[in-house]
């Protein structure tokens, strides 16, 4: 039986990778080692940073929110506490641009909380 080297399907592949590696520097994106190499590293980044990617944006969020709260006197972890307890359903992402972009509803939100904190 003759020997079978399954030319269309590697070509395939390596097309498919050459054509990833086209924005590379140099060598990266001509030659077949440094262009594999350099897209399959390419690939994990992006695995990982898709995961990654949330957090930072969760970070930010919390952090915008801090500012905003310390603006009406309190810190991010009671302002958060008053909000489960005043029963406002809103989420960090919302709360964010909220504090970024209207602050007036934001100090509406605080000021509902600051009530809630009182009467609990």
């Amino acid at each position: 039986m003759p020997r079978v080297r399954s030319n269309p399907v590697r070509l395939k592949r390596k097309k498919q990778i050459m054509k990833a590696a086209r924005g590379a520097f140099g060598a990266r994106s001509k030659t077949w080692k440094a262009a594999k190499e350099t897209v399959e590293r390419g690939w994990r980044y992006a695995y990982r940073d898709r995961k990654n990617k949330k957090r930072e944006f969760r970070r930010l969020w919390i952090m915008r929110i801090n500012a905003a709260a310390r603006l009406h006197d309190m810190s991010y972890s009671v302002f958060i506490n008053g909000l489960e307890k005043s029963g406002i359903e809103i989420d960090r992402k919302i709360l964010a641009e909220l504090a970024v972009n209207d602050p007036a509803a934001f100090a509406a939100i605080a000021e509902q909380v600051r009530t809630a904190l009182a009467a609990a």
